[in-house]
């Protein structure tokens, strides 16, 4: 099959909308298990999953979308864009009906990773299909509209999320997303042309093995430290190791392919792989963050699921307008300048957290999450939409892949770091509170603050509750300090590699989105 023809641009206009809705269901899944996390930890109302086991429902799901997603470029590639798209759509619909009905918090990570699964097949090939219909400003202005469709899915899912939880019971905020792909796979049949690649390459078998078990290696041990709460064992540092090992192998074996699926060249170009980088801290902090955002408004504070995510909605507002934003100021001043001065704002909002009680105003709240969102949003679009606008139109597929691979790499990071810093200095402060309590209720109150709710509920101990509250408030106020300093990191990366090569020469990256191509079009 040859490359289709450039669409006309009414068509071009359908297309994106159905891309966008696939884009929006992975964001709106994101953001809905945000909210339910409360939920899924409450031994009576969800599963009473522990912190290990929420990290996992999170992170196996980043794990194999970020493993997988180099993969599916080369799919997409090989086979075509608009079939890997709509095989993702099907397999993620199948495996959120099975995560609705997980009977235990085993199940549900399984379903889960599932899930990463057909994310993995949706993510490259939507902005491969976007690389291949759009051109020069056109294509920069598309691609800045997925930070768009990341702010509704953002602020979608909350409140879903919210009206779901308050009315039903916690699975059916994995149900809603069935009636999306619907819609979706109906669109793609009808309008999405079926672009891939003149020049097909290899599946990379071995990449992939090397790539999961690394990234799950990594992961194991991170988390095994929140759960021992304490980093020096064996199981914790020995798979840590051995993850970082494996994908040292992955980066070296991948370098010495003629054709990688994953290829760690791109990442060696300064703006590229500076960008990227930037981004996974940004997405390390993110996911960091909104792990214990969830808990701190719905445990710590008592809102509901509805509350907190209209509490959060105006983040998701600040993403909507701070992403075409971002894209136009990047044309009026520089992207270093913009973007490195975004991410340091947003970085900040996340450190605010530091200062939060269980009696701040919930109006600061409102304030800095809608800085926060305007922030990211700016970062987001307008770095994705310099890295894209460089990439050679025949390795849309494995160049849109790496970028989100590195972007899930940070998440599956974020949510083990995150998730292990606040259950370690949570374990630390509860231990006092601790003492005095039975045997057989020590345990589940030194795991989490939920479940030391639920013990001081049972033996009438509100003494152990408000401890409960203020060993998490300040686990909460040590990640925040955390998550501040990783985005700092990533707009000091900004600050650096999207400098100027020479005085006088402009920076590849802020000339990229008005940049026809970077390469010619393959022959139609």
């Amino acid at each position: 099959m040859t490359t289709p023809a450039t669409p006309p641009k009414s068509r071009q206009r359908l297309i994106l909308a159905v891309l966008l809705l696939s884009s929006l269901l992975i964001w709106l899944d994101n953001t809905i298990l945000a909210t339910a996390l409360e939920t899924l930890a409450d031994p009576i109302r969800g599963l009473g999953a522990n912190p290990a086991q929420l990290q996992w429902a999170s992170g196996s799901y980043t794990l194999v979308f970020a493993a997988l997603m180099f993969t599916a470029g080369a799919l997409g590639d090989r086979y075509g864009h608009r079939r890997v798209l709509a095989t993702g759509l099907v397999i993620f619909a199948a495996a959120s009906i099975w995560a609705a009905y997980a009977g235990n918090p085993g199940h549900l990570i399984a379903a889960r990773a599932v899930m990463g699964v057909g994310s993995a097949m949706i993510m490259p090939a939507t902005m491969a299909t976007v690389t291949w219909t759009f051109t020069g400003p056109a294509r920069a202005a598309a691609i800045g509209l997925f930070s768009t469709s990341a702010g509704v899915g953002l602020a979608a899912g909350p409140l879903l999320a919210g009206v779901l939880l308050d009315h039903f019971w916690w699975g059916s905020v994995f149900l809603v997303n069935v009636p999306v792909v619907a819609v979706a796979l109906i669109g793609i049949a009808a309008l999405v042309p079926d672009f891939r690649s003149p020049t097909p390459r290899p599946l990379d078998l071995a990449g992939l093995a090397l790539s999961i078990s690394g990234l799950a290696a990594l992961a194991y041990g991170l988390i095994q430290a929140g759960q021992v709460a304490s980093w020096t064992p064996i199981k914790v540092w020995g798979p840590t190791a051995a993850g970082v090992a494996l994908l040292a192998v992955f980066v070296v074996f991948e370098l010495r392919s003629a054709q990688p699926s994953f290829d760690p060249r791109l990442l060696a170009e300064r703006v590229f792989g500076g960008g990227n980088a930037a981004l996974g801290l940004l997405f390390l902090a993110m996911t960091a963050a909104g792990f214990y955002g969830a808990f701190y408004l719905q445990g710590a504070r008592g809102f509901s699921p509805l509350a907190a995510g209209l509490i959060n909605s105006p983040a998701a507002v600040g993403v909507i307008i701070g992403g075409p934003l971002g894209v136009r100021l990047v044309r009026r001043w520089s992207l270093r300048a913009v973007t490195a001065t975004a991410l340091t704002v947003g970085a900040l909002c996340m450190g605010s957290m530091a200062f939060f009680g269980l009696h701040t105003p919930i109006v600061w709240n409102v304030v800095l999450s809608a800085v926060q969102g305007f922030s990211i949003g700016m970062v987001i679009g307008s770095v994705t939409s310099a890295l894209m606008s460089t990439l050679p139109l025949d390795r849309a597929g494995a160049g849109s892949a790496v970028t989100n691979t590195v972007r899930q790499t940070g998440s599956v990071l974020g949510i083990a770091v995150g998730g292990t810093i606040m259950a370690i200095t949570y374990r630390t402060g509860i231990e006092g509170a601790t003492a005095t309590l039975p045997e057989a209720a020590r345990e589940p109150a030194r795991v989490s603050a939920e479940q030391a709710r639920h013990v001081a509920a049972s033996l009438d101990r509100p003494d152990l509750a408000g401890a409960a509250d203020h060993a998490f408030i300040h686990a909460m106020h040590v990640g925040s300090v955390w998550t501040m300093l990783f985005a700092l990191a990533g707009a000091a990366v900004l600050a650096f590699t999207l400098r100027p090569a020479t005085p006088d020469q402009t920076d590849s990256a802020e000339e990229a989105p008005d940049r026809e191509e970077i390469s010619p079009r393959p022959t139609r």
